[in-house]
């Protein structure tokens, strides 16, 4: 990975997860992240969910072959986190910090990722949507209804709720995604007004408070997943946003429509080819 390279790990919950599964990814938390109070809750899904995408930054040196004991996790006063490399016997010069954004929801966890000097690589954050309402059952109306005080005007005249539904939905899950990926880059707290931001899709503008986000680029995809529940297989599709401060004089937003276009910077893995190498994980 090189400077100013952006990476996103995804990792599929596709099926339902064993208590073994569930203790494994337990321990190696509590082993590679000693100073987290991690809370043993074996019926909650979230808390599955939670271990998982914790363990992507484990995943992600091992595969760079540094080992859990040559790099430390820092995290700033608002929360974002990034990887210093130990110092060596050889002298050489240390790599560039790596920082880092986790995130989930629902079926699908996620890390964004880039590197270099520690002030620059934490401005990353990675957004997830998936396309559904919630509760399950509420209809695409009633559910943009219900989500319209995060959107400004034009974001609502954009979406416009006048559209078949499965447009709608599409396009105010990109919206909630790009808005969320931003507020994680940023390091703001959950309960931030969302109303604050507006995102011109159309136009390719972004501005919040008013103000152009200039410097910052998006890069917008989808991902779509086979999950079994029981003996039943169903799709899901997410609407996924990273959001990565490059201090360039623009807003610049980025579309990848298929997952050839995707394949060089989006990495998607699920629960066995993690378990899989779960041994390895914090040696």
């Amino acid at each position: 990975m090189s400077y100013e390279t952006v990476l996103v790990w995804m990792l599929s919950l596709n099926r339902e997860y064993a208590k073994i599964e569930y203790d494994t990814a337990f321990q190696l938390c509590k082993l590679c992240f000693p100073n987290d109070k991690i809370k043993y809750d074996f019926n909650n899904p979230d808390s599955f969910r939670m271990l998982m995408t914790q363990l992507l930054p484990v995943l992600m040196m091992r595969h760079r072959r540094v080992p859990r004991a040559k790099w430390q996790d820092h995290v700033t006063p608002t929360g974002k986190h990034w990887i210093e490399h130990a110092p060596d016997s050889s002298g050489r010069v240390r790599p560039p910090a790596i920082g880092y954004q986790l995130t989930f929801h629902n079926s699908l966890c996620g890390m964004a990722v880039t590197q270099g000097n520690p002030a620059q690589v934490v401005n990353i954050g990675l957004g997830i949507k998936q396309l559904k309402t919630e509760p399950r059952g509420t209809s695409i109306p009633v559910y943009f209804e219900s989500l319209s005080h995060k959107l400004t005007p034009l974001e609502i005249e954009n979406i416009n709720p006048k559209n078949p539904d499965e447009i709608v939905l599409k396009r105010l899950c990109m919206i909630l995604a790009l808005k969320e990926a931003y507020i994680k880059a940023i390091g703001q707290p959950i309960g931030f007004d969302f109303s604050r931001l507006e995102f011109d899709v159309p136009n390719r503008r972004a501005t919040g408070d008013g103000n152009p986000l200039i410097g910052w680029e998006f890069r917008v995809f989808g991902a779509k997943l086979g999950v079994a529940r029981g003996n039943i297989l169903k799709q899901e599709e997410y609407e996924c946003v990273c959001a990565y401060y490059r201090g360039t004089p623009e807003t610049t937003f980025i579309f990848h429509q298929t997952p050839q276009e995707l394949e060089n910077w989006v990495q998607f893995i699920n629960i066995d080819q993690l378990m899989a190498v779960s041994s390895k994980l914090a040696a």
